[in-house]
């Protein structure tokens, strides 16, 4: 199943290391593993960092970037970067994404656009910002199986589910009744409160609080939507004539997608063995 790079990080050889030295190994092979893990992510924004406004050749800039996108996923899937299954799953996250970029941009909701053109845009929004989606879907599948995740008092997966479905559902519903992702928050606080994922960057497991990890990725992808706005490939209201940074609140929006497609890989078969339900 895996490539010769992910199984030399998965079982890195022994070493006999102690002190700051040891620590010094696990800081490295963590910041290695999280640069595997973001490949696709990474090898899709220095795209959508290098290619011009006036796209190559001819070719707009957006569909530059579907190819792009298409490319690394199927060299992933070629190379046994990525499994089958995980491709699967990574398809979701960009049916789901789609979806949601399609509603938010449409004329009635105006919460963002695409201004430039391109023949790959289905109602005002380029394929390629599935893909967007689909990076957050490939790191966290990517990093169960490079850090040999593993989920302590887990609430129940149908609760779990159940919370993912509101989240989703919010983001549409929010436009025609009352917002309520900060209530949704809060419940996702109690049922997440003693949930631990276990991660191993080197050889000895580290355990951190998972409603961290997901406010951390959240953050992360921020930074990321501000340096894609900063880029002029889709803008905001507040953006036009000037750019300016993306609202704070979108961390806090990110954290809960995160949580959705944490939610979302859970039905992966070789992820279901590693999670604890809390009892």
């Amino acid at each position: 199943m895996f490539n010769r790079i992910d199984r030399f990080l998965i079982y890195p050889p022994d070493v006999a290391l102690k002190g700051i030295t040891r620590y010094s190994l696990e800081f490295l092979w963590f910041g290695i593993k999280e640069l595997r893990a973001c490949l696709f992510a990474g090898l899709f924004f220095i795209a959508i960092f290098s290619v011009p406004r006036s796209g190559l050749g001819g070719i707009a800039r957006y569909d530059i970037l579907l190819i792009v996108a298409l490319v690394i996923q199927f060299a992933m899937v070629a190379t046994k970067l990525e499994s089958r299954d995980e491709l699967k799953a990574i398809t979701l996250f960009h049916i789901l994404g789609f979806g949601l970029e399609l509603f938010k941009t449409s004329s009635a909701i105006g919460s963002w656009h695409y201004p430039e053109e391109g023949w790959s845009k289905i109602g005002g929004v380029p394929l390629f910002s599935g893909f967007m989606y689909a990076a957050v879907g490939s790191y966290i599948v990517q990093c169960w199986r490079l850090f040999d995740l593993k989920i302590r008092h887990h609430p129940p997966v149908s609760m779990a589910v159940l919370l993912a479905l509101a989240l989703y559902a919010n983001f549409f519903t929010h436009h025609y009744v009352g917002d309520y992702r900060w209530y949704i928050a809060a419940v996702a606080f109690g049922m997440y409160a003693r949930s631990t994922v276990i991660f191993t960057p080197y050889d000895r497991p580290y355990r951190m609080p998972l409603l961290l990890a997901f406010i951390l990725i959240g953050f992360f992808i921020w930074l990321a939507e501000n340096l894609g706005t900063l880029f002029g490939v889709w803008q905001y209201p507040n953006q036009i004539g000037a750019w300016a940074t993306v609202h704070v609140g979108k961390w806090g929006a990110w954290s809960l997608l995160v949580m959705m497609t944490f939610t979302i890989t859970l039905f992966l078969k070789d992820i279901k063995r590693r999670i604890h339900i809390a009892q």
